[in-house]
């Protein structure tokens, strides 16, 4: 079977794992979700290098100084233009009517001084202190999308007690917001630049206090640099920064006192499981991944429905994201299906109509967790199932709305119907999920999204591959193995090791299938030394069924090179390598695997005692 990469995964950045990221955010947890992700503009191509934020005057800010404080926070961010603009806004009422206000506020401001985000000071009482609430546009327009809400950074808010030292902290605040719109290797330097900065003047805060700040305040710039690490380690290779982010979370727990502190130890709860999922992703085993499960579970006892519901579904959501990370490792369809159900539970909050793009992520992720069973099972009715739910987001994950999250659901509405396709007979799928992986790239190029460009060639080059095979086209498993090596320019071995197993594999598959509808014998030979170049990475101890599947196919495509030569020895090379994938190929455990490489196996010993009499 042709391997799928990006589309599973929480390495090609999932939605609602961002979406989780900012909900527990220290300062507000569930409301500081700035949806930044929507300030493309439009499908003619990258973002610009700069982006504005409209600020408006502080009305109430004697001298200014608060105003000062806020647009060196944002100012601090390389990048960001900061236009201040108007006065603040004057609501009263129900909290309906605030956002009201806000959002007529940030249209006017949006349009006037053609900006990306707003950033709008909120006096909710006559006397009261001001709120600064986030606001994205849309595309440049000036107007606010359908679902896209205003975004209250509630904790921050600002009157005779604003303190200089919030300069640092919201600065890492807009750092960590910023992280989704670093889509090209220029944004990611600034960003890893800004934030090791930031994080380095928390930390130098912290040490500074000299334990003269109460355990609260300790807890929350903790919790700061623990977001900013994390962060950090997201956009990094490695671990290294993942762990440290880990420790810091846990460092903050004891300070955020559940019982003092809630929502604040839920957000570190929710962070510290973030941190150790996507830490489980890069490490062997299952520890940080289980560990992952533990903290989001933890996170839930304060995060409850009833309480904050956008919350509990937000890291819900997370934790559907780890148990279905956990079941892809274990081949455990029991967490696997907890996933599904967790990914459903989200629904009966984050709907269509009060979060679409919530929603429409979350419909991403159920997509990928129903194709990660299909894949195991063989099951086309789970791949319809995920298919539908990837068309599902893509009616709110629109390219002129959130160009690379359409890129990423037509990634996986590509990998669901290839995998489709080779359950099914005839080519309407196999087609479907071509046009899907074409439809990406429009936005996933080489230049701005190289790993993402890469995953996505490979996975065109599955595509391709399976229905050159199916139909005898031997010009589609050309343009196939174009995809593979162009894949392979970015997934090396040194930077992503197990990607380029996989792709090496896929590259295998595609050259075996091209020389089998081929005369001569050098096509086999390069796709037998592929999926050996894969076992390099590909072991038994770190991936064991990635690594049967490499050694069925290294098995398939050594029985052929052999009755094509007449080879006696090949034939035994095949024998001995599909007896290895059948050690991690069992009955119990993937039983439809297991009969093939059994019948393979039972096929070659055959022909190998007819060879020797």
């Amino acid at each position: 079977m042709l391997e799928i990469l990006g589309a599973l995964g929480v390495l090609a950045g999932l939605s609602s794992w961002w979406a989780g990221w900012l909900n527990g955010l220290v300062w507000s947890p569930g409301r500081v979700r700035l949806l930044l992700a929507n300030l493309g503009r439009g499908s003619e191509g990258p973002l610009t290098d700069r982006f504005r934020i409209v600020l408006c005057w502080l009305e109430g800010d004697k001298n200014g100084k608060n105003t000062k404080y806020v647009a060196q926070a944002f100012t601090s961010v390389e990048g960001v233009e900061l236009v201040r603009s108007c006065r603040c806004v004057e609501a009263s009422g129900a909290a309906e009517d605030w956002r009201e206000a806000v959002r007529k506020k940030a249209r006017s401001v949006l349009e006037d001084w053609d900006a990306d985000l707003a950033l709008v000071g909120l006096v909710k009482q006559p006397g009261e202190a001001l709120s600064l609430w986030f606001v994205p546009g849309s595309g440049g327009e000036g107007t606010l999308s359908r679902g896209d809400r205003p975004y209250e950074l509630a904790s921050a808010t600002l009157g005779s007690d604003f303190r200089h030292d919030l300069l640092a902290e919201l600065a890492a605040e807009a750092l960590v917001a910023l992280a989704p719109l670093a889509s090209t290797e220029a944004r990611g330097r600034v960003l890893q630049k800004g934030l090791g900065e930031i994080t380095e003047k928390l930390v130098s805060l912290l040490d500074n206090s000299n334990g003269g700040q109460p355990d609260e305040w300790r807890g929350r710039v903790q919790l700061l640099i623990g977001n900013a690490r994390a962060t950090l380690g997201e956009r990094e290779p490695g671990t290294a920064r993942l762990k440290q982010a880990v420790a810091t979370y846990r460092v903050a727990l004891p300070d955020l006192a559940r019982d003092r502190l809630p929502r604040e130890w839920a957000a570190a709860q929710n962070g510290l499981g973030i941190a150790l999922a996507t830490l489980g992703e890069r490490e062997p085993g299952t520890e940080s991944l289980e560990q992952s499960v533990v903290a989001y579970s933890a996170a839930l006892e304060e995060r409850t429905r009833e309480r904050v519901p956008l919350e509990w579904a937000s890291t819900l959501s997370n934790l559907g994201g780890a148990l279905w990370a956990l079941g892809a490792r274990e081949a455990d369809r029991v967490r696997l299906e907890a996933a599904v159900a967790a990914y459903y539970a989200t629904f009966e909050v984050d709907t269509r109509r009060t979060a679409p793009l919530d929603w429409a992520g979350t419909q991403h992720n159920l997509g990928a967790v129903l194709l990660t069973l299909g894949q195991r099972e063989a099951n086309a009715e789970r791949l319809r199932e995920s298919a539908a739910a990837y068309r599902a987001a893509l009616e709110e994950r629109t390219r002129d709305r959130v160009p690379l999250d359409w890129a990423r659901t037509q990634t996986g509405l590509g990998a669901s119907l290839s995998t489709l396709g080779e359950l099914e007979d005839g080519a309407e799928s196999l087609e479907q999920a071509i046009a899907a992986f074409r439809a990406a790239l429009r936005e996933f190029t080489y230049e701005h999204a190289p790993l993402d460009w890469a995953r996505t060639q490979n996975n065109l080059g599955n595509a391709l591959s399976l229905l050159g095979s199916r139909q005898g086209r031997s010009e589609c498993l050309a343009a196939s193995i174009r995809a593979y090596v162009a894949a392979l320019k970015v997934l090396t071995r040194d930077r992503v090791p197990l990607e380029w197993a996989m792709t090496q594999n896929n590259l295998g598959n595609a050259l075996a299938m091209l020389g089998g509808i081929a005369e001569g014998t050098d096509s086999l030979e390069a796709a037998v030394g592929a999926y050996r170049a894969a076992l390099l990475e590909r072991t038994r101890e770190r991936v064991p069924l990635d690594w049967a599947a490499t050694q069925n196919n290294l098995g398939d495509t050594l029985g052929l090179l052999a009755r094509r030569k007449g080879s006696a020895e090949l034939l035994e090379e095949a024998v001995g390598a599909y007896r290895a994938a059948l050690e991690e190929r069992t009955r119990e455990r993937v039983p439809h695997a297991w009969e093939a490489t059994r019948a393979s196996l039972d096929l070659t010993l055959d022909l190998l005692r007819k060879a020797e009499v």
